[in-house]
């Protein structure tokens, strides 16, 4: 009897459902309209639930944000966020006192650790036209050794990153763009504290772009990976003559050869895998640990603490309209790449 690589095939909610060492990972598309003067939208907000706005309105969301759509400052302590952010920017200040603009094919890789406060707001830059806006967030575990660690940032900018390029007997193209991990390819090294920093572990996380009816064959990996494919866009896929539409998360067994098979429009898949740590997981919130009593104390410890407190003076900081992309780190190191 041939053994066929899908495990399962789940329908993609919000978030999407991910295996260790992934916690989460969301998919946020917007379709934002012009900016006004404060770098939001240019429409009138009433009738929304500022300050918690997740249902789609006029084609967008405001999310956490009051003028400016994002996520105003919150902490972190104990995982890894990694921001990829497909259309549109990202405006980050922290309670190190870093910051940045980044987006447009950029990543961010944060190494909360032992915690820190951050906000995520997507300035509207564009005062002429729409400000169409794409972003995947994707939280990776930290084992039980690295909960504490120093937070940290690195920024993966888009002309930096690994891009594969696949054709098939039919001369059709597949791409895939690495974040981390590698095929032929490697891809850009993570934090020096995160799980994906041993390659031992195998993280990969992959964007997949398909031409219309190209087929696209997988690197094999161990038993021992978890992997999950997400079809976010396009009609249908096949793989091992099972047809499966689109939003659909797909969880593979690694070890076994998978082609798929594109349907008749370009597709996007976004892959994620890796070795799991294989810890208790105890989350409350944007607190991950490996026990109540961890949650507890980081509840008590970011309220006596603040995790540094916060040094900018609006809690849903944006940038200046003029800057470019950029990233000013807690040590006073600037990537400046906005020439």
């Amino acid at each position: 009897m041939k053994t066929i690589p899908i495990i399962s095939v789940n329908n993609l909610g919000f978030p999407w459902e991910t295996k260790d060492p992934f916690l989460f990972c969301v998919h946020h598309e917007d379709f934002y309209p012009k900016g006004n003067d404060d770098l939001g939208p240019v429409d009138n907000l009433s009738g929304r639930s500022l300050g918690s706005d997740f249902i789609v309105k006029d084609g967008y969301r405001m999310y956490h944000g009051q003028k400016v759509p994002g996520f105003p400052a919150h902490p972190h302590r104990g995982f890894e966020t990694v921001t990829i952010v497909r259309k549109g920017l990202v405006d980050h200040s922290d309670s190190m006192g870093a910051s940045g603009r980044f987006g447009n094919g950029d990543v961010q890789w944060m190494t909360a650790g032992k915690g820190l406060q951050h906000s995520e707001m997507f300035p509207l830059l564009n005062k002429s036209a729409e400000n169409p806006f794409e972003l995947f967030q994707i939280w990776i575990n930290l084992p039980r050794k690295n909960k504490f660690v120093a937070p940290h940032f690195k920024m993966l900018w888009s002309e930096n990153l690994a891009v594969e390029t696949f054709e098939d007997k039919q001369g059709r193209k597949s791409e895939i763009t690495i974040v981390t991990g590698n095929i032929s390819k490697e891809g850009p090294t993570p934090p020096p504290n995160s799980w994906a920093a041993d390659e031992h572990n195998n993280v990969g996380i992959w964007n997949i772009k398909m031409d219309a009816n190209a087929e696209l064959t997988l690197p094999t990996g161990s038993l021992e990976l978890n992997r999950n494919l997400y079809f976010f866009k396009g009609t249908e896929i096949t793989i091992e003559d099972q047809s499966i539409p689109v939003y659909k998360g797909i969880e593979l067994n690694a070890s076994i050869l998978t082609t798929i098979k594109n349907g008749n429009k370009p597709a996007r898949l976004l892959l994620l895998q890796g070795k799991p740590i294989g810890e208790t997981v105890v989350k409350y919130g944007p607190f991950v640990m490996n026990s109540d009593k961890e949650v507890q104390q980081a509840l008590i410890d970011f309220q006596n603490t603040q995790f540094g407190g916060w040094p900018w003076p609006n809690r849903d900081q944006v940038h200046d309209e003029n800057k470019g992309r950029f990233a000013k780190h807690a040590d006073g190191r600037i990537e400046d790449k906005s020439l």
